[in-house]
């Protein structure tokens, strides 16, 4: 069985390490070792991590991510490449569910903040995968959108959200699906039918978790 997590967590630390520690990402204002520092939390640091997502402990979260990112480079990248068999979101039983989605949008927010980059060619395997994920990022993160959304993976499968209204179609693979209904909108290639202004919103709203 294909282990997307892995391959992608992989991938990413190697490209860190290329890059080294200064090198921007799509995460505005966030370099790489910020980048690891935000993993290495995530992963390590259950007290902190709920400031991920949880407005109340943002602050505390933010503090630790800071402390960790002072670190020596190498080794964070090095605790980024082999978490730690015991987080609840790293072990054996929950790493290609917790952790493709995320590697794979982490791993695409460092080679899209690159000069002259490509999407990849992505495995079908990857690619069915991603939409799993996507399909239920899309319910969460555009169920309040003022308008009729059609999302269509081509090959993959489709949905319809949104509170009704106008129709928009979305369009696009699942990897860069994935990518736009995460907040990165400027750098995923996905195709917009419909009303200009009303796609003009979905570019610029403040999507993701």
């Amino acid at each position: 069985m294909p282990r997307y997590a892995r391959s992608e967590r992989e991938a990413l630390a190697d490209l860190m390490l290329e890059l080294g520690p200064d090198a921007p990402t799509i995460d505005d204002g966030w370099t790489t070792r910020d980048l690891a520092a935000h993993l290495i939390v995530r992963e390590r640091r259950p007290d902190a991590a709920g400031g991920i997502l949880l407005p109340p402990l943002r602050r505390y979260g933010e503090a630790v991510r800071r402390r960790t990112a002072a670190g020596s480079y190498p080794e964070l990248v090095a605790r980024v490449r082999r978490p730690p068999v015991w987080s609840p979101l790293s072990n054996p039983l929950t790493d290609e569910l917790a952790n493709t989605m995320e590697f794979f949008i982490h791993h695409e927010d460092v080679r899209r903040a690159r000069p002259g980059w490509l999407p990849r060619d992505l495995p079908a395997g990857l690619q069915a995968t991603l939409w799993k994920r996507t399909a239920l990022l899309a319910r969460m993160a555009l169920r309040r959108f003022p308008a009729d959304l059609l999302v269509q993976a081509p090959g993959y499968g489709e949905l319809t959200v949104g509170r009704g209204g106008e129709r928009l179609r979305v369009v696009g693979a699942p990897g860069e699906l994935t990518l736009f209904l995460s907040g990165r909108q400027r750098v995923a290639r996905v195709q917009l039918d419909g009303p200009g202004a009303l796609a003009e919103r979905l570019r610029t709203a403040p999507l993701g978790l």
